[in-house]
């Protein structure tokens, strides 16, 4: 395997306990040698999973038991926020102290610093509420939100926290928007498959998506979102073959417009592979 080095560090926040396309995303991350993960921290859920009470820490159990069973146990420490919205009020929860502590140690040199966020903006608002300072010194890489005003569920879980997040002007928001991480899509047969023949941490992350509950009305039908894993192009990837639009203003935003699903999903699948075949 090529050596690489790291091209950026990585804050990584996700409603674990959700979707499990947020534990695709961790474990792709993870097995990613161009980034460096310096935080994982866990946020509240949407009702639709369940009674929220617990969803927080649930989420971050079952990160943290994903990562032992990749055997990374260094990154094995995930902090868990509230299980509450937003409200505006501070709110000094251990993830988001873990968020306000990566930042001031992740800010340094060359190598810029990405808070990836594939979930609702609660930890991250309560991170910048208690320390706005640190708004300039991390890019939000965010999964979430709409081009066409659409309901969509991680801005809708917490909408007064992606409100307060994203009208903060000093913050860099690349935004990954429903409209372009439902590109990044797999047929359940090829998910199956690609799955169960990786090794433990493949074979654990198909029984997540075997045992998730969800209401009666939720029907599953031949394709499944994996649209948490998005930000990849521009952490463990790059996005030379994607396309966005600049945001304006200062700092500089993007818009993310498409993404290549093919490069994604194809990479996670061979690095879980090899990560299983080296023991």
């Amino acid at each position: 395997m090529i050596d690489m080095e790291p091209r950026c560090r990585i804050i990584l926040d996700n409603d674990w306990a959700g979707d499990p396309d947020g534990l695709i995303g961790l474990a792709h991350h993870a097995l990613s040698p161009a980034n460096e993960i310096i935080a994982v921290t866990s946020s509240l859920t949407n009702p639709m999973f369940g009674p929220p009470e617990g969803m927080a820490k649930g989420g971050s159990d079952l990160a943290e038991d994903l990562l032992r069973v990749l055997k990374l146990p260094e990154l094995a420490t995930v902090h868990a926020g509230s299980d509450a919205p937003f409200t505006g009020q501070r709110r000094d929860t251990a993830a988001a102290r873990a968020i306000i502590d990566a930042v001031r140690t992740g800010a340094v040199g060359e190598v810029p610093l990405i808070l990836v966020c594939a979930g609702p903006l609660a930890n991250v608002a309560d991170a910048l509420l208690l320390e706005p300072e640190i708004a300039a010194s991390f890019t939000l890489a965010w999964v979430g939100g709409s081009a066409a005003d659409e309901d969509e569920y991680n801005y809708y879980t917490d909408p007064a926290a992606a409100r307060f997040v994203l009208e903060n002007q000093r913050l860099a928001v690349w935004q990954f928007p429903v409209e372009t991480y439902r590109q990044v899509v797999i047929s359940v047969a090829e998910l199956d498959y690609s799955l169960k023949a990786a090794g433990a941490g493949g074979a654990w992350l198909w029984e997540r998506f075997n045992s998730l509950e969800v209401p009666d009305f939720v029907k599953f039908g031949p394709l499944w979102c994996l649209g948490d894993s998005a930000p990849l192009v521009v952490t463990g990837l790059d996005d030379i073959t994607c396309r966005f639009e600049e945001t304006g203003g200062s700092p500089s935003g993007r818009t993310y417009t498409s993404v290549d699903s093919r490069l994604i999903i194809a990479d996670f699948f061979a690095r879980l592979q090899l990560h299983s075949q080296a023991g």
